[in-house]
């Protein structure tokens, strides 16, 4: 049978695929695309996708946008995008040197999901000399002590989610001091590359991905 937070009654396979660098808008756009096979019956449709973004503020639906600190034209004049996006949440920043990790799978306990796939990037940071991160439910993240270690918000539509996870694997600091990150005033993030020398994003993406898919309880298929 499957994970209590997943809908699967066995485990089945669930493909992986790591796309590089993309557009945010490329990422939601392929999300969707596999989104819509799985509701119109498609089950092999489910997969897990990762990647890295270009430069990009996205704003959640709960999003307040005084939040973001730095005016649209200061904002493209740093080559960074201003989003508005489906998935839950306040602002944050994607980028160079950070794994986005998208499983579009259906899903029936959102916390569930949410928790599994932070203890296994939480595994995932461990195997890499980051050890001790953990999964908070409010404010819901992947702290490693009061910093935020990956950063989380999905979008749920008739029982299957996209958008996902953000692990900050050697993402630059300067880009945060453009916004309040995740709405919270004061909090920190940090990344891998501050504990230790920090792979490259593909080698840590190709690394997390069976842990990732064993963490929803399924086998890894991948490239």
């Amino acid at each position: 049978m499957g994970a209590p937070f997943d809908c699967a009654q066995d485990r089945r396979p669930l493909a992986w695929r790591w796309l590089g660098r993309v557009s945010h808008a490329a990422g939601t756009e392929l999300q969707e695309q596999h989104r819509e096979r799985v509701l119109a019956g498609d089950d092999d449709a489910e997969v897990l996708l990762l990647c890295e973004h270009d430069p990009v503020i996205t704003l959640g639906r709960g999003a307040d946008q005084t939040h973001v600190h730095a005016s649209e034209a200061e904002l493209a004049r740093r080559g960074v995008a201003l989003v508005r996006t489906t998935r839950g949440g306040d602002a944050t920043y994607h980028g160079p040197g950070q794994l986005m990790v998208y499983p579009v799978v259906r899903v029936c306990s959102v916390v569930g999901y949410l928790e599994a796939l932070a203890k296994g990037l939480a595994d995932v940071a461990e195997s890499l000399g980051v050890p001790g991160a953990a999964w908070r439910r409010d404010p819901a993240g992947l702290w490693l002590g009061d910093a935020k270690l990956a950063a989380c918000g999905l979008h749920v539509r008739r029982g299957v989610a996209v958008h996902g996870w953000a692990l900050n694997v050697s993402t630059p600091p300067d880009p945060w001091s453009l916004l309040v990150p995740c709405g919270l005033p004061g909090a920190r993030v940090t990344s891998i590359a501050d504990h230790v020398d920090a792979p490259a994003v593909d080698d840590v993406a190709r690394l997390a991905a069976p842990i990732l898919c064993r963490a929803l309880d399924r086998d890894p298929q991948g490239q």
